[in-house]
């Protein structure tokens, strides 16, 4: 008698049906732009019907400022982890920078400026980029007072310093969308060269 293996479907719990979800929102954010998530293009992602993604997220807002917060903590984390290996910090901000300027970097910075761009009109998404915004200030300036307490840092406010560096990034990655031969090195390292500048290191200390 012939028999027949019936595949069973593995049905996800909702916590990780969430969390697929708001991945694969978050890889379209990134190469495509925020404006491209919908339910619809979710649900074809996925291979489902367009329905369960709503019932997860009934306002396609709620998602799009879901995909750009794992997004933007998920290089967060992977450039200034909040429980960092034993390395100096002197070694960790030269790891930042080398990881956070640069064309590969470039498809954060655009998600960055597509993110600020829309929140001026989307508020559920405004308060996400303040809150990961609050998020890259706090890190790095706890780096910053870490390689002051150490000594290998000097400055007389982090808090500052912190601010002056990131605006400078901020600056760079607004040229994401140009061509990468049109960025000099004299420009390319500007962030590199402003934090050495307000931590009183020497030239060259934190990389090219």
């Amino acid at each position: 008698m012939a028999s027949s293996v019936q595949q069973k479907r593995i049905r996800k719990s909702p916590s990780d049906r969430r969390a697929e979800i708001v991945e694969a929102a978050a890889a379209i954010a990134l190469t495509e732009g925020l404006e491209c998530i919908t339910l619809r293009r979710i649900a074809e992602q996925l291979g489902v019907r367009p329905g369960l993604i709503g019932h997860y997220f009934p306002a396609v807002e709620e998602l799009v400022a879901e995909a750009f917060g794992t997004a933007a903590g998920g290089e967060l984390d992977s450039l200034l982890p909040a429980e960092p290996a034993a390395q100096r910090p002197t070694d960790r901000l030269t790891r930042f920078f080398a990881h956070a300027t640069g064309p590969a970097y470039d498809d954060v910075s655009r998600l960055w400026i597509n993110a600020r761009h829309l929140s001026r009109y989307r508020p559920v998404l405004r308060d996400r980029v303040d809150r990961q915004e609050a998020l890259w200030r706090g890190r790095l300036e706890e780096l910053i007072r870490a390689g002051a307490r150490s000594g290998e840092f000097r400055t007389d406010d982090p808090y500052l310093a912190t601010i002056r560096i990131l605006v400078v990034i901020d600056g760079l990655g607004a040229h994401a969308n140009s061509s990468a031969a049109e960025r000099p090195e004299a420009v390319t390292s500007m962030a590199v060269r402003t934090a050495e500048r307000e931590l009183g290191l020497a030239d060259g200390a934190l990389g090219s």
